[in-house]
């Protein structure tokens, strides 16, 4: 294993729950309250927020979402892409489900629950982009959060980190196709110049940059970059946080009249991350695997990139979208589901471990 691999796979292995991340959920909330009642109070001044354009990309808005992605895209070492070999079948698992059964069972889930189930409770004109928002969030496969699932469940670090590597390597060149593919199916308008501009924007450059950085850093040691990572890890938070608020803003007027729509959102949302993460457990058993891999599969398998979906779909249908809205819905449940399935694979280690060739 390299030395940037190790220093990696030891900050990976390391990793706990800040205060923000834990209460992640409670923060969303107040975002929701802050950015409702600002928006309320101060129209006008959110309104010429949202006119800071160029190019049809939101300046500050863009500048947040950098500031999101790029400090969790420097824990990524691609370097460790070599040591997939190690766990081919965990390996071969955990690309199934990302990249096959949840952004199409996600597209199946939304035209069931949106289209069909929940359509007489939902605002007619948003049902397309509620089902766009729910594709782009199972689209991209969680990259940082993944870390301190894969800590919480002792999970092998070697693996997390060498998945994530490989995942964001194959998000680069797929993420717009299948989600133009996607919204095809659901018989959405596909925006192909915006699209492949927010997969540059909020993918290509701020891997490119965060490599960069990556690099700079290490150049001080192993402290050096621990430390580094410790002081930067709040401005993801924040400027998700920071986000939401300007998000909200926009949205307060739907969400006073229609609070039901979040609650009905969050509907598929939830049913899909325990139905991915059971399945992707169930498989790495079923193949072999050691349950220090199975854990941070099924975690992985079942986890979001939130802040790229939330990017893409401010970028691709705007603040006030449906779109934008059910991704901050996955942003606001995504802690508590997924302690819930941290909880139920380290409940189940015995039960995992009788079946372990």
């Amino acid at each position: 294993m390299s030395a940037q691999c190790e220093v990696t796979a030891k900050a990976a292995g390391g990793a706990s729950m800040s205060v923000f991340e834990r209460y992640l959920s409670l923060w969303v909330f107040l975002c929701i309250v802050a950015g409702v009642g600002l928006g309320q109070l101060w129209p006008g001044a959110f309104q010429a927020v949202a006119r800071l354009e160029y190019a049809q990309v939101n300046l500050p808005v863009g500048l947040l979402i950098w500031v999101m992605i790029i400090p969790m895209l420097v824990k990524v070492d691609f370097g460790a892409l070599h040591e997939v070999r190690q766990h081919v079948r965990g390996i071969g698992v955990t690309l199934f489900i990302n990249w096959l059964v949840k952004p199409f069972s996600m597209a199946f889930l939304g035209w069931l629950f949106v289209r069909q189930l929940f359509a007489p409770y939902l605002p007619t004109d948003q049902l397309d982009s509620y089902i766009a928002g729910l594709i782009l969030l199972a689209a991209a496969p969680c990259t940082a959060m993944v870390f301190v699932w894969s800590r919480l469940t002792k999970g092998d670090p070697l693996f997390t980190l060498s998945q994530v590597a490989l995942n964001d390597t194959i998000m680069i060149f797929a993420f717009a196709p299948l989600v133009a593919f996607l919204l095809g199916l659901s018989a959405i308008t596909v925006p192909w110049d915006t699209l492949f501009a927010s997969v540059v924007l909020y993918i290509v450059i701020p891997v490119i940059l965060a490599q960069l950085w990556r690099r700079h850093l290490l150049k001080g040691g192993p402290a050096a970059f621990d430390a580094a990572m410790e002081k930067i890890g709040p401005w993801s938070i924040g400027a998700l946080l920071a986000t939401l608020v300007l998000l909200f803003a926009f949205q307060g007027r739907a969400i006073l009249e229609q609070p039901l729509v979040i609650a009905l959102l969050a509907v598929p949302i939830l049913i899909q991350v325990l139905f991915t993460s059971s399945l992707a457990y169930w498989l790495n058993r079923r193949c072999g695997e050691k349950h220090a891999v199975a854990c941070p599969s099924a975690l992985i398998g079942a986890s979001n990139f939130f802040e790229l979906a939330v990017a893409a779909a401010i970028s691709l249908f705007g603040f006030e979208s449906g779109a934008a809205l059910a991704t901050v819905v996955g942003v606001l449940i995504e802690v508590p589901v997924m302690l819930l399935v941290v909880k139920v694979v380290n409940a189940s280690k015995g039960w995992y471990e009788r079946n372990e060739h």
